[in-house]
């Protein structure tokens, strides 16, 4: 048996204004025509019934995903009472879906985009048979196109797993065909309880436990673990399954010049923008109009609550804004 939990804890801040804490980027229906979180879930069809998809959430959120999703079981969207980084997320989500059994387990994260799903589909079969033979953790691997310090990565030949690298050191890697991890874990739950229980033992508890009353009485005493770092970096061995499924972590604004087309003068512009003399910039005015005169590389966003003027060179640096 196959059981799917989608993580949907984002804070909002990577997509800032368009997303909120309130609205984080899970929910933004800026790609591919629905939200994020939808296209995590449906992606999934085929693969998992309904009544086996979870979902890890923050309490807040708790509501608004049930009204993204009416299809998931209500009792299945399960809200964290404080967060506690993915450590706790996945903790939960095994304790919950596996129950008393030892079902497979697959964490997904609810803000990707996939552009093949039917080689994705492919991965996570082949993966599921691998966690099976192997009883290991198995992670989908992607091939890099550029050597980025944002993601963690995965030697295929020696299974070992390292998380977000500097520059010179994601180059070595990428010379060294090291993939991509995108964060799609995916194991039996008794090799996620041990692997808890022997690297992360703060939170074996919660793996165990899923769902009960003193649940928030519970979060208070926990760590906040990174489940890469406190788990997948500590493993001596992760199985790999390369998925050439067209991932893509939209993790900033630069993924508008991805998706969107661009005029004469490379511009991106969503909403009533007026650009004269100007190179390169993103424009997205959902609120008051944007004018830019001879400026470059630029992204700059309204909405009726806020405006955001940053550099495109430095937006993945937007969590600054909240400290």
């Amino acid at each position: 048996m196959f059981k799917a939990v989608i993580l949907a804890g984002g804070s909002g801040e990577r997509f800032w204004p368009l997303s909120t804490p309130e609205k984080p980027k899970q929910f933004l229906r800026v790609f591919g025509g629905e939200s994020l979180i939808r296209q995590s879930v449906r992606r999934l069809d085929g693969l998992v019934r309904h009544e086996d998809v979870y979902v890890v959430t923050s309490k807040a959120l708790v509501a608004a995903t049930r009204r993204e999703l009416p299809e998931i079981p209500k009792a299945n969207i399960l809200g964290e009472p404080m967060r506690r980084d993915t450590g706790a997320a996945v903790a939960l989500g095994v304790g919950v879906a596996a129950g008393a059994g030892n079902p497979v387990v697959g964490f997904f994260p609810a803000d990707q985009m996939v552009l093949k799903p039917a080689a994705f589909a492919k991965a996570v079969k082949a993966a599921i048979a691998r966690a099976k033979r192997t009883k290991t953790v198995v992670t989908l691997g992607i091939r890099p196109e550029y050597p980025a310090t944002g993601f963690g990565y995965v030697d295929p030949v020696s299974g070992r797993f390292v998380e977000k690298p500097d520059e010179r050191t994601a180059r070595a890697y990428l010379r060294k065909g090291y993939l991509w991890n995108a964060g799609m874990f995916i194991a039996e739950a008794s090799t996620f309880r041990a692997a808890l229980a022997a690297h992360a033992p703060a939170l074996a508890p919660l793996a165990a436990a899923g769902r009960r009353p003193a649940l928030a009485k519970l979060y208070e005493s926990l760590p906040r673990l990174s489940f890469d770092f406190a788990v997948m970096e500590k493993l001596p061995r992760v199985e790999v399954v390369a998925a050439d499924c067209g991932w893509d972590d939209v993790g900033s604004y630069g993924a508008f010049d991805r998706y969107f087309p661009h005029d004469a003068r490379d511009n991106v512009r969503e909403g009533p923008c007026t650009v004269v003399e100007a190179d390169g910039n993103i424009c997205v005015a959902r609120a008051a109009r944007i004018s830019l005169l001879g400026v470059k590389n630029l992204v700059v966003v309204t909405t009726p609550d806020a405006v955001l003027v940053a550099d495109k060179s430095r937006i993945a640096e937007m969590k600054k804004l909240f400290r």
